[in-house]
């Protein structure tokens, strides 16, 4: 069985997706589908100078979500289908995509604004994230337990976690896991704290702005972060992608699920190959491919 998986915020940098245009210009069309759906102008901003400017959740978002459903159509050209399909975090809405829950326009415009309540849920500066590598997952819940307002936001893979939280306390926690044995402990580039209680507002704004939006039956199943586990009911999943904005990405589960239900290929499908990493630490037996 085959698993695509789609690459979420993080992973975008400037003049990405050049190899595919160069293969495939009429894909093209897909940056036209976005202005003419929100006003922006993607193809300036990916192709661009200012990486502060696709850096932009909002921004980053929709330019991660254009090209990984440019590749992905791309894979079907040569004949590559999924059996399942996961993403990580915002890459879930591109398996939404590849399931042919909603179109391109409807995932476009829910993105965006993901994007834009997610950076206005919390002030800028009060809230982060970092990566905490090289320590047992146990050991980091114990340093989290004397810190409330500090969440694990991502199992990434058995060596790496992301921490979530408010700035202050964030930065306190981050000394003591040191202290306590983590290999590296790295802040991330990000305008808030994401996958914590604290983006309640933005998960909010979000249910209302996609109400309108009807989710079909998936064409294959989807594996999805909130549950880590195989989802076909239209409703449940519409829920769970709404959701996903406090909750914790599941990642490391939803590798083992998909291999316990007969998976053996996961098919990485975005700007970079982070996802194939993480599978590589936790399932060294998958077979794996980058597009």
């Amino acid at each position: 069985m085959r698993c695509f998986v789609f690459t979420g915020q993080g992973s975008q940098y400037l003049g990405m997706g050049k190899d595919i245009l160069e293969k495939k210009p009429e894909y093209e069309l897909y940056f036209d589908k976005v202005k003419n759906k929100i006003g922006l102008d993607i193809k300036s901003i990916i192709f661009g100078t200012d990486e502060k400017e696709l850096t932009l959740t909002q921004n980053a978002q929709v330019a991660i979500l254009t090209i990984s459903y440019m590749k992905y159509l791309n894979a079907l050209e040569e004949g590559l289908k999924p059996d399942v399909v996961a993403g990580h975090s915002l890459g879930e809405w591109t398996a939404l995509l590849a399931a042919k829950m909603i179109d391109f326009e409807e995932a476009i415009e829910a993105v965006y604004y993901r994007g834009l309540y997610m950076s206005e849920a919390f002030e800028p500066g009060k809230g982060g994230m970092a990566a905490v590598i090289g320590m047992d997952l146990n050991e980091i819940e114990k340093v989290l337990s004397n810190y409330p307002n500090v969440q694990i936001a991502n199992y990434n893979s058995p060596s790496q976690v992301v921490i979530s939280g408010e700035m202050e306390e964030l930065l306190i926690s981050m000394e003591k896991l040191k202290e306590e044995g983590a290999r590296k402990v790295v802040p991330l580039n990000v305008s808030g704290p994401f996958h914590s209680k604290f983006l309640k507002d933005a998960e909010e704004r979000l249910r209302r702005r996609i109400e309108h939006i009807e989710f079909k039956k998936p064409t294959v199943p989807i594996v999805q972060n909130v549950t880590a586990k195989f989802e076909t009911d239209p409703d449940i999943i519409k829920e769970n992608v709404i959701k996903q904005i406090t909750s914790p990405v599941r990642w490391i589960e939803c590798v083992e699920e998909c291999v316990k239900n007969g998976v053996d290929e996961f098919v990485e499908i975005g700007p970079t190959k982070v996802l194939t990493k993480f599978i590589k630490q936790i399932n060294k037996n998958v077979k794996l491919l980058n597009i």
